[in-house]
């Protein structure tokens, strides 16, 4: 589990990347293909072809961070490829990130107080 501050944008790239691409690639990469800037505060995340690896590169302030994961005998859930990135809430990036089927994830229901 990445701990991560409150407030983040995380974004997740639907098609597979060359794995070969550093953070200054994949800095590139958001840049030219998904109109956004990868030095914004927000968490990019992307995943090998074979889908047993991700990438998530973000700008801590200071500079880029770049963060890899392989899993052991498994691959990562991932959605349908699309045109361009999907968002994704803070439990459902945890999920991901564990290995867990992301897409089941669901924010849990606050019920309200009896006496409003």
């Amino acid at each position: 589990m990445i701990l991560l501050p409150n407030g983040f944008r995380i974004w997740l790239a639907t098609e597979p990347v060359d794995f070969r691409k550093g953070m200054d690639g994949l800095a590139g990469y958001i840049a030219n293909h998904f109109d956004l800037d990868p030095f914004s505060g927000a968490i990019y995340v992307f995943r090998s072809r074979r889908a047993d690896r991700l990438k998530l590169i973000v700008w801590d302030g200071s500079g880029l961070v770049l963060v890899m994961k392989r899993l052991n005998g498994q691959r990562f859930v991932w959605p349908k490829a699309q045109a361009g990135p999907i968002t994704l809430s803070r439990m459902q990036f945890d999920a991901l990130f564990s290995g867990i089927d992301w897409r089941q994830v669901v924010a849990p229901e606050i019920p309200k107080p009896s006496f409003l």
